[in-house]
């Protein structure tokens, strides 16, 4: 088959070389952006006179067919044709003629594709937005229910202080909010258009770029052709906000993970989001939590494998370049996958109170309360930490625990303490107390929850 742009050439290339080079096995996915562009590209070409209205209707008209074509699977692809842009290209000419070739005028393919994959981020991104939506509205519906189920609070997965669960799920919600406020962010950098920029140097026709990109819903054009061609920053960037996302996603998993343990036993995940063993009939495996968790590492391998693409290329336009668009599908489709289950694992998780509490119980994450208590009664901090260590080590050796304790033992630790001690051990105090902004305590959680809802 003769190449759209063979007229230089005297040689074919074998089918297994046309096969290696071609783009068209993945990038079809933009087969409606690359029509859209084409849209407001010959709208544009009819306004500033380069093409007449009569084939501005033709060329308008043929595309609008294949748009329906291609909304209902009816277009056949070429490896032939390459990629979308001859594909569609060859197929309006096919659909009315001749006249179809005048739709390439004042473009390249190198600012077409660009085009294509800005419209195609600034549709994703807002879906992943309102996706990030809906897994913190699950968050704050458990959290709701939640703000007085008492939890052990750890660092270095070791018991640390008694906590409200509410709390430890909002630090996701505020985690996913700083994700969301990234990818607002980053559309001021989508939503500009490439179209017109040409291969790399603009065209000598008297095009109107600014009018195609406001055909498109662009809030500006880029103001150096060569960049804009060259550009990809707007996909890494995506890349790496998805990578965080995934991050924050992975460590949540991890947590449900363990929560769900036998050793825990904090939750219980949904069946549906669950399987079971071949071998094992016990076995309930939270397999959603562990795949979201494993998905997390073919984002970061997306967001480096362009990186590395990048990195050596000179400016403009590259064949390497090509590689741009499998990672940024794959990891569209992995962000989205894994917000949607997300949401649906949050929002029916069964949360076993009674074993959260009698765990804040049986240990001693109640210990920095007695020494606040000390320090609030003048003793130096420093030496109330080493009096409350003491304290514990006593209770170890006996095999208790601080609220065990007669009065007693804690006076002759400290003269301080008083019988109002044993109020200020219980974990509904020791979480209660927490009254900074931004702490555990039940009320000023309850103020987060309200702030979360007049947002």
């Amino acid at each position: 088959m003769k190449k759209l742009w063979g007229g230089r050439f005297t040689k074919s290339a074998e089918q297994w070389v046309d096969e290696f080079g071609a783009s068209i096995s993945f990038d079809q996915e933009l087969v409606k952006e690359d029509i859209e562009g084409s849209i407001a590209h010959v709208t544009m070409l009819g306004k500033c006179g380069i093409l007449t209205e009569d084939e501005v209707t033709i060329i308008k008209n043929g595309l609008l067919r294949l748009k329906d074509k291609a909304e209902n699977d009816e277009l056949e692809y070429s490896v032939a044709n390459e990629d979308i842009h001859l594909n569609i290209e060859k197929m309006l000419i096919d659909e009315i003629g001749q006249v179809g070739g005048k739709l390439h005028t004042g473009r390249s393919r190198n600012d077409q594709v660009a085009t294509d994959m800005h419209l195609y981020l600034r549709s994703q991104v807002e879906e992943i937005i309102e996706l990030i939506n809906t897994l913190q509205d699950a968050i704050v519906g458990q959290a709701n229910q939640h703000v007085e189920t008492i939890a052990p609070g750890y660092t270095h997965l070791q018991r640390a202080q008694p906590i409200s669960f509410a709390h430890h799920l909002l630090a996701y919600y505020w985690m996913l909010d700083r994700d969301k406020e990234r990818l607002q962010d980053s559309l001021k950098r989508i939503n500009m258009s490439p179209l017109g920029a040409g291969a790399l140097a603009g065209t000598t026709f008297p095009i109107d770029r600014s009018y195609s990109a406001t055909l498109l819903g662009f809030e500006k054009i880029y103001e150096n052709s060569i960049d804009a061609v060259s550009d990809r920053d707007f996909i890494i960037e995506f890349l790496s906000n998805s990578s965080l996302i995934m991050m924050h996603l992975s460590r949540f998993c991890e947590e449900l993970i363990l929560w769900s343990t036998q050793e825990f036993n904090f939750i219980e995940m949904d069946d549906a989001f669950a399987t079971g063993s071949s071998i094992m009939p016990q076995k309930k495996n939270p397999d959603m939590a562990e795949l979201i968790r494993g998905k997390t590492g073919r984002v970061y391998g997306n967001l480096l494998g362009l990186l590395t693409v990048l990195k050596g290329t000179p400016l403009a336009y590259n064949k390497d370049m090509q590689e741009d668009k499998e990672g940024m599908f794959d990891t569209v489709r992995t962000i989205k996958g894994s917000l949607k289950i997300f949401e649906g694992m949050v929002s029916s998780m069964k949360v076993k109170k009674e074993v959260m509490a009698a765990a804040v119980k049986k240990d001693f994450s109640n210990a920095t309360e007695l020494a606040d208590y000390l320090a609030s009664k003048g003793l130096p901090f420093r030496e109330a930490h080493e009096v409350v260590g003491k304290l514990v080590l006593t209770c170890i050796e006996h095999g208790v625990y601080l609220s065990d304790l007669p009065l007693s033992v804690f006076k002759e630790a400290s003269s301080l303490f008083e019988d109002d001690i044993y109020g200020v051990l219980l974990p509904e105090t020791a979480v209660s107390r927490r009254i900074s902004a931004g702490g555990t305590g039940f009320e000023e959680v309850r103020r987060v929850l309200e702030q979360i809802a007049n947002k």
